[in-house]
């Protein structure tokens, strides 16, 4: 049972890993953009930053309470601002938008547990 922790951060890191590498290409910045997000071309590289190192943190067990705070950062503002389905009016926008946030939102749950347990035994920190 030792191996669930370990298989638990790689199947959660691979999402920052693969969407921070793409975010900082800037992959995403349009859309960024016409959600209304300042400096755009900017902030998508920089929070795409965040998710690649908090991701590669949690991934390879190193520094990963570090690397579970960057998630946080990177969640936290990515759902209110791209994901604020309280205010949309198309029905299934809105409702697309919801399902966003709560992934985040269940996300975001994953990586405070990780903030606060820590890698598990197979890690970089454990060795």
């Amino acid at each position: 049972m030792k191996i669930v922790p370990l298989l638990g951060r790689i199947l959660f890191a691979l999402i920052f890993v693969m969407s921070g590498l793409n975010h900082v290409m800037g992959a995403g910045a349009d859309y960024a953009a016409a959600a209304g997000v300042p400096a755009a071309r900017i902030m998508v590289p920089f929070a795409g930053l965040l998710a690649l190192l908090g991701g590669a943190s949690i991934l390879l067990g190193y520094k990963v309470k570090y690397g579970a705070w960057l998630i946080v950062i990177f969640l936290v503002p990515v759902s209110i601002v791209l994901h604020n389905f309280w205010s949309v009016t198309d029905p299934m926008q809105k409702q697309m938008q919801m399902a966003m946030f709560m992934k985040n939102m269940a996300i975001l749950g994953g990586a405070l547990l990780l903030a606060y347990f820590g890698p598990g035994p197979y890690s970089l920190d454990k060795h």
